[in-house]
């Protein structure tokens, strides 16, 4: 079954990700593209810039990032190598693929406690203890809600955040939990996407979590088209 074919299967809550998923990723795109063409013709044509600009476009990237990891495993873009399982038997390669799933699975979840941790006391919340598996939440810890970033002023229309998480005093620039909310969420897409991609191993709509042979694909779709000018 194909990325489009898996897509259109899943329920009502696998579409609505997928639509917010995808306009984010292409939202993201955009304004970084803006953000740097204003940037050049600032810098080249009047030789002034936004300062806030470089520390965005990171922001963004980094956003980008996070999210094009779930989404690559919406749609099996991941690279694997898969030399040695093409050996094997299909109830083999199924067994083979549902293991590397349930690691995938275990990696994802210590990696969403990971971001929270990190990311809790930037919203004035607790992390978890616990070295691997959350053990519970932490009762004494640093409140970094406070924390700005450098250059991007803070907007007006997130001034509401101000009496809630800094005692009513005002943010100069952007506060940090902003930017940082996309590590828990970004690794709570993976492990969504990863639980999705477990369940079509599980029910033998895909043979695996990696790409297919997209190499040999285009150049078998090269050839034919050659072949078709040639006649």
């Amino acid at each position: 079954m194909g990325s489009v074919d898996h897509m259109e299967s899943q329920g009502r809550m696998g579409r609505w990700v997928n639509s917010i998923e995808e306009n984010a990723i292409a939202l993201i795109l955009g304004l970084m593209v803006i953000i740097t063409f204003i940037n050049v013709v600032l810098r080249h044509g009047y030789n002034t810039g936004l300062i806030w600009g470089l520390e965005a476009t990171s922001y963004l990237f980094a956003w980008l990032v996070l999210l094009g990891m779930s989404y690559c495993v919406k749609v099996t873009a991941h690279i694997g190598v898969d030399a040695l399982i093409t050996y094997f038997s299909p109830g083999w390669r199924r067994i083979v693929a549902l293991v590397a799933a349930a690691v995938c699975l275990v990696y994802a979840f210590l990696l969403l406690k990971g971001s929270w941790d990190f990311y809790a006391n930037f919203i004035g919340l607790p992390g978890t203890t616990g070295s691997w598996f959350p053990t519970g939440f932490q009762t004494d810890f640093q409140n970094q809600s406070w924390y700005e970033g450098d250059d991007i002023p803070m907007p007006a229309f997130l001034t509401f955040f101000e009496p809630m998480l800094n005692e009513g005093e005002a943010y100069e620039k952007l506060p940090l939990f902003i930017p940082y909310l996309i590590l828990p969420v970004g690794v709570a897409l993976l492990l969504f996407r990863l639980l999705q991609a477990t369940k079509r191993i599980y029910t033998c709509e895909i043979n695996g979590l990696i790409a297919s042979h997209e190499v040999e694909e285009a150049i078998e779709e090269m050839a034919a088209s050659r072949s078709e000018g040639v006649k």
